[in-house]
């Protein structure tokens, strides 16, 4: 269910009270016979306070970061690691993945290398393998992420099968030249340039450990 922006009553205030005090000016002045000076002086200062006002209110609706609509993923929570990795692998990725999860708007986590799913953690999507598609392979083969803003308006989402039906966002981070981290969030365009660092941080971190598989 999308949650409601919190601040959008408080962005449009000012337009409601500038336009409200705005309005009264003008009945006042239609409503008067005789116009003193010391009125013209109190209406001309009522015109610019309210103009301000306005004027804050459209600057916060630009300015304001809305908080993108979130959604409840669709998909059982669950925890999937490969049986027969090294302990230190498996330490490895519960940390990194643990670290997603409660540090970045990220709900769902797959790690893919070497063509086999290595981890899937959070909300699970219907299908437990992964078949790259043009995207993931694109990921691989260049070596730098690729961040899906806004997963429903991109026609490869259909090649996200193994994330949950109604994820919102996409990162898919290189793993060195191996493999690929990928995470889906519930909400479009949530991931902020920090969330990325980090991401890109964590990856590079995963392809040192990950790298001494069977090397």
């Amino acid at each position: 269910m999308s949650k409601n922006d919190p601040n959008k009553v408080l962005r449009r205030l000012p337009i409601v009270v500038g336009g409200l005090g705005a309005t009264l000016l003008l009945i006042n002045r239609l409503y008067t016979p005789t116009l003193t000076v010391s009125q013209a002086r109190g209406d001309v200062l009522g015109v610019i306070l309210s103009a301000v006002l306005i004027l804050t209110g459209l600057i916060w609706q630009q300015v304001q970061p809305k908080i993108p609509d979130a959604v409840e993923l669709t998909g059982d929570e669950g925890f999937e690691l490969q049986e027969d990795l090294p302990e230190i692998v498996k330490t490895e990725l519960a940390w990194a993945s643990h670290l997603l999860l409660t540090n970045t708007v990220t709900c769902s986590i797959v790690v893919f290398y070497r063509n086999r799913v290595l981890l899937r953690r959070g909300i699970l999507g219907p299908s437990p393998e992964v078949n790259p598609g043009a995207i993931l392979k694109r990921t691989i083969e260049k070596e730098k992420p690729i961040y899906l803003v806004d997963l429903k308006v991109y026609p490869g989402r259909v090649e996200f099968d193994y994330l949950p039906p109604n994820t919102q966002g996409v990162i898919c981070q290189p793993i060195g030249s191996d493999g690929v981290l990928i995470l889906g969030a519930n909400a479009p365009r949530s991931y902020t340039k920090q969330d990325e660092n980090w991401i890109t941080g964590i990856a590079n971190k995963l392809a040192v450990t990950l790298s001494e598989i069977n090397s």
